[in-house]
């Protein structure tokens, strides 16, 4: 019997940890697992699950990814991937080893009537966080404030109803990353026509669109996961918050503007972790320049949630 001690971020968790945990579960190999708080949920099969960390590392050397299969989340070929061949790198992005790889079925665990009285609606899954070190005004991975306003507009007169999520990283264990976001007091705020606005404040001008952070709940993520397990579809940056848009089988529309989901067919190849979760229905948009450009993602809206 094995017991699994991560504190990864993440992403790597619901790539990496969880997949290999529901894989011991389902061979009765697994014992215990230690997590980050919040996260007991996503174990919702194991019985002894303990919530020890309040913070979650990027270090690979002290997350607990080194002792399970999967130990790096863009591939499984370590470092023998930077000697290889175009050809050889598109045929591993994306791609895990699935010897030891379930990844559980919370659309089939957490599908409930709860949420009928606001179906259709779609997820749009947002970030705003210091990304890999740099400053906060380098952070390319978010959905800006006339965007979302496309968006919210669009998925009204399509007839759906818009949850909305971008998380102010209390709900959960912070990584590096976003503890240095929450000490630099960074918030997302424009300033638009009616003066500065914050992405939370856009969503009370829109009858259909509901901040996740103002809906109630006792758990941040037991809610999310009946949330997203009945929702039409998920309009989403790559990140954790992607990935687990990936879970529930549904359409999922990636906004790529930055991170190794860049590179080719990572996110698009049938046999990529992304769509092995959960055989979801996948779109991406890249933006391959310096500055955001979401003119395509807002065809593609209109395109994938017709």
């Amino acid at each position: 019997m094995e017991t699994i001690q991560i504190r990864c971020e993440f992403a790597s968790e619901l790539a990496c940890a969880i997949p290999y945990a529901y894989w011991l579960h389902e061979n009765n190999q697994l014992e215990k697992v230690v997590t980050s708080k919040g996260m007991r949920p996503f174990y919702y099969f194991c019985e002894n699950v303990e919530e020890r960390f309040e913070f979650r590392t990027i270090d690979t050397n002290n997350n607990g990814l080194r002792y399970i299969p999967n130990d790096w989340i863009h591939h499984s070929e370590g470092q023998a991937y930077g000697n290889y061949n175009e050809q050889q790198q598109a045929k591993a992005n994306g791609v895990l080893n699935y010897s030891q790889w379930t990844p559980p079925s919370y659309r089939d665990y957490y599908s409930s009537n709860d949420f009928d009285d606001l179906k259709p609606y779609v997820v749009i899954n947002n970030n705003y966080n210091i990304e890999f070190g740099n400053d906060i005004t380098e952070s390319r991975r978010y959905f800006n404030l006339q965007t979302l306003s496309e968006i919210f507009l669009y998925l009204q007169e399509a007839g759906y109803n818009v949850i909305y999520k971008r998380p102010n990283n209390t709900e959960f264990a912070p990584d590096q990353n976003e503890m240095a976001t929450l000490r630099g007091g960074y918030e997302f705020s424009e300033m638009t026509d009616q003066g500065k606005m914050s992405d939370y404040q856009l969503c009370d001008y829109y009858d259909n669109v509901y901040n996740i952070n103002q809906m109630e709940y006792e758990n941040y993520n037991e809610f999310q996961l009946k949330l997203f397990s009945n929702a039409d579809g998920f309009i989403t940056t790559n990140g954790g918050g992607g990935i687990l848009s990936c879970y529930f089988g549904k359409k999922v529309l990636f906004y790529v503007p930055h991170g190794k989901e860049l590179r080719k067919d990572y996110l698009t190849k049938d046999n990529s972790y992304v769509k092995k979760l959960s055989n979801s229905d996948i779109n991406v948009v890249f933006d391959y320049d310096d500055k955001n450009d979401y003119t395509e993602l807002i065809s593609k809206v209109r395109e994938v949630f017709k």
